[in-house]
């Protein structure tokens, strides 16, 4: 791709947000929300709260609408994902050492699998037979997603922070402490490659849509891009102070976002690094989201309520139209 169109697409989505820029935030949670993510067709928004919950919003054109509260966890839903092509199934990772499976459809729990320890970390592989859970004690345990069974536990020795299949499922990959990408074959879980990525812990990792690149958020404030085929940090993303703890690629692959605490979101051109804009908060962000299909972010903060020191437990969405209806 030529370099002009490469800049044309910075300036054409600066433009686009110049005039999509609305934040709209809906009432989710009773307290800190540490998750967010989309379904594969866009029409549902999940979070997950310290308040042991899911919450379920539906997306129709901009508006967004609470749908349902799934109750069942008995600590604090840490991270959820969606199954990775039937748009009706989630799971969720809590301390209370279960990870359950629900089913946006008919607002129930399709299963819920106990575990070994309290679970802090959760992906489903792109083929949607597995799912990996990492708990605080670096033991990653996957589990049928059909039989709901435990088919392996890997016990790590080493910090683990978030884990993630690549887009084709033949290879896993796990974020350290010491600032590592470690990278094992799947599903025989042997190891290919530790890169040393960043000097301080590696907090995320977020795969592309298009399976290009992967990125990589560290305490070291930088975001990395790297080459999926080559291995190689093709790009670093420097524009936060505070450790990188969440990241999310656009839907067409070509945007970056990334939040810490910093009160912005960065939001930058994949293949030249660029700024395209920034979204402003009041608060730190624990979580970001793209859209799959549009130029729209969904992340939450730790807001507090006004006039209190409460968990406000809100969930936003950044890119409306700035002169839709304000409601």
């Amino acid at each position: 791709m030529a370099t002009s169109s490469l800049g044309g697409y910075t300036e054409e989505m600066q433009k686009h947000f110049l005039t999509n820029n609305r934040i709209r935030e809906s009432q989710a949670h009773s307290a800190k929300v540490h998750s967010v993510a989309w379904n594969c067709d866009g029409r549902k928004l999940a979070s997950g709260s310290f308040d042991k919950t899911v919450s379920l919003f539906s997306l129709e054109r901009d508006r967004m609408t609470k749908e349902h509260t799934f109750r069942g966890h008995g600590d604090s839903v840490d991270q959820l994902c969606w199954h990775p092509s039937n748009p009706s199934y989630l799971v969720t990772a809590s301390g209370d050492k279960t990870v359950r499976i629900w089913d946006a459809r008919t607002s129930k729990t399709v299963a819920s699998v106990n575990t070994k320890g309290e679970n802090i970390n959760i992906c489903w592989s792109p083929d949607g037979h597995t799912i990996a859970v990492g708990n605080k004690e670096d033991l990653v345990t996957f589990i049928d997603a059909r039989t709901h069974r435990s088919r392996a536990d890997e016990q790590f020795k080493f910090e683990v922070n978030e884990i993630s299949w690549n887009n084709s499922g033949d290879l896993f990959f796990l974020t350290s402490g010491q600032g590592c990408i470690h990278i094992l074959s799947y599903p025989d879980l042997k190891l290919q490659h530790v890169i040393n990525a960043h000097p301080a812990n590696c907090i995320c990792i977020e795969f592309d849509p298009v399976g290009k690149y992967f990125a990589t958020g560290s305490a070291d404030a930088l975001v990395t891009l790297w080459d999926v085929a080559e291995l190689v940090c093709v790009r670093t993303f420097a524009r936060l102070d505070w450790p990188i703890r969440t990241i999310s690629f656009s839907h067409d692959g070509k945007m970056l976002a990334s939040a810490s605490e910093d009160l912005v979101i960065d939001i930058g051109n994949v293949e030249t690094g660029e700024k395209i804009a920034e979204v402003q908060c009041e608060y730190p962000t624990f979580t970001v989201a793209w859209h799959p299909k549009r130029y729209l972010l969904a992340f939450a903060c730790d807001d507090k309520e006004k006039y209190q020191d409460r968990d406000a437990g809100t969930v936003k969405l950044f890119g409306l139209p700035s002169d839709s209806d304000r409601n």
